[in-house]
């Protein structure tokens, strides 16, 4: 079988689809503007973003179990580049969600269209590449209205999915806790909500009233729609309430690890930046990793030390991605809130990404929202055996606080290790005490909520230099040599 996105018709439709039947002729005739107006106005098709394989058997398959898509984004700003490189990420949430990628298409343009996104000529020209690649899915990058949702469906004559959609559908599949399920149900719950207008005409039968209807259809006479809106209503305040009992048990824990002085270090980054992939290598966690996006929702929280033997904790977070839904920001902002409260910040950045200083601006827009703009921040650049040498040194000077690293190799580890080290808060009071043997506790107190600077065992006990919580302070007052 011919790869839908290379067969010969296609590259014909693509010459076709520079016409400018779309477009009101600029007023004036020169040469320069008619080419500048066409490369405005076309679908400009994106090459290598289909996933379908040659293998017929394997195609046959896949097409029982997966839905075929088409990519279209509108490009208002920037170089192609960068809206090529924003269809791309669409084609990987595709994929993960799922999807086959069949083709990508991306228009230049002011603005989006108000009624269809594209513009209604354009659509119509989608519409034939939906039907020649034979697809039943059409996938846009950016959140669509209701409206703009719904007449895009009736003009190319497909489901419509954007790009919000698709992230939710993306975290559903990957949430595993509860908590986790919960935010991502209510997240879509807050989507689904204004979008309920207009899908089929059942939603707008009346319902109850005195007729013969039968069980469950007697009573205040009510449309479907609004039904269905009360029902979603009752859903996103049961959620709200689970998640809220589970925001206060998260908190909890936080002021329990505060109140042992335990320093706590949260890894964020964008998604598929390898911060499950550091945290195991900084604490042997045997978290999920996986070459995906989004392969990890629930937060992991693991105690590890620094080279000194400090205690710490070391949260890994969900990842991050441009144009992250706000209802997902909301949802997940319990879960957000471990960043919020960390006393340092891992920012990891794929080093090997084609436009890393994108990706960091978008995750601290994240970190900004959820009230992290505050807690100290050292940037992680990992992947650095995938990394050239030019990239790296881009990144050097436009982030001075970093560090390079490659969780793959270990290479830079140590050096992370010490900057963590230093980073962290110290304890606040220093003792000198001797602690005879029979109070062995009290040392490993000092152990576990201190930071050792001098101990020596001796006949008398053992004699320990550290700095401490004042509240452990006062319990070695008595012990204290000088």
């Amino acid at each position: 079988m011919t790869s839908a996105a290379h067969h010969p018709r296609h590259s014909a439709r693509a010459d076709a689809l520079m016409d400018e039947t779309d477009v009101r002729p600029y007023a004036e005739d020169a040469d320069g503007a008619q080419l500048d107006r066409a490369e405005r106005a076309a679908l400009r098709r994106v090459p290598g973003l289909s996933t379908e394989t040659v293998d017929v058997t394997e195609v046959e398959y896949r097409q029982v179990r997966l839905e075929r898509v088409i990519l279209v984004g509108i490009w208002t700003s920037g170089t192609v580049d960068e809206a090529e490189r924003s269809l791309a990420e669409l084609a990987a949430l595709a994929e993960t969600a799922g999807a086959m990628v069949l083709d990508g298409v991306i228009q230049r343009r002011d603005r989006p269209d108000p009624a269809t996104y594209l513009g209604s000529g354009k659509a119509k020209q989608l519409r034939s590449i939906v039907q020649e690649a034979g697809a039943d899915t059409v996938v846009c990058d950016g959140e669509l209205s209701p409206a703009q949702l719904v007449r895009l469906e009736q003009v190319v004559d497909a489901k419509v999915v954007d790009r919000t959609a698709l992230i939710l559908d993306v975290f559903a599949q990957h949430a595993t806790s509860r908590e986790g399920r919960a935010q991502v149900a209510l997240a879509q719950m807050q989507y689904m909500l204004p979008r309920l207008r207009g899908w089929g005409q059942s939603l707008s039968r009346q319902m109850g009233g005195g007729g013969g209807g039968g069980m469950a259809t007697r009573g205040p006479g009510e449309t479907k729609i609004e039904t269905d809106r009360r029902r979603i209503h009752e859903k996103i305040a049961r959620l709200r309430r689970e998640i809220a009992d589970m925001r206060t048990g998260r908190k909890l824990q936080r002021q329990e690890r505060r109140r042992s002085s335990t320093p706590s270090v949260a890894i964020a980054g964008y998604t598929n930046a390898g911060k499950s992939s550091l945290l195991n290598r900084l604490t042997g966690a045997g978290v999920l990793v996986q070459n995906e996006l989004f392969a990890t929702l629930d937060p992991t929280v693991r105690r590890t030390t620094t080279p000194a033997g400090r205690p710490y904790t070391i949260t890994d977070t969900v990842g991050f991605v441009r144009h992250l839904p706000h209802h997902l920001v909301e949802a997940f902002r319990s879960t957000l809130e471990e960043v919020a409260e960390a006393d340092l910040l891992l920012h990891v950045v794929d080093g090997a990404h084609p436009a890393p200083l994108g990706q960091i601006a978008s995750v601290r827009a994240v970190t900004h929202e959820v009230g992290a703009a505050d807690v100290p921040e050292l940037v992680v650049v990992n992947k650095a055996d995938a990394a050239t040498s030019e990239a790296l040194a881009a990144l050097a000077e436009a982030e001075p606080r970093h560090v390079v690293v490659s969780a793959r190799t270990g290479q830079g580890l140590n050096r992370l290790q010490e900057l963590v080290a230093a980073a962290l808060p110290n304890p606040g009071v220093q003792v000198d005490v001797l602690i005879p043997y029979t109070s062995g506790n009290l040392v490993a107190r000092i152990h576990t909520d201190g930071e050792v600077l001098a101990e020596e065992h001796t006949a008398d006990g053992t004699v320990i230099q550290a700095r401490v919580p004042a509240d452990l302070a006062a319990d070695l007052d008595a012990y204290a040599t000088r």
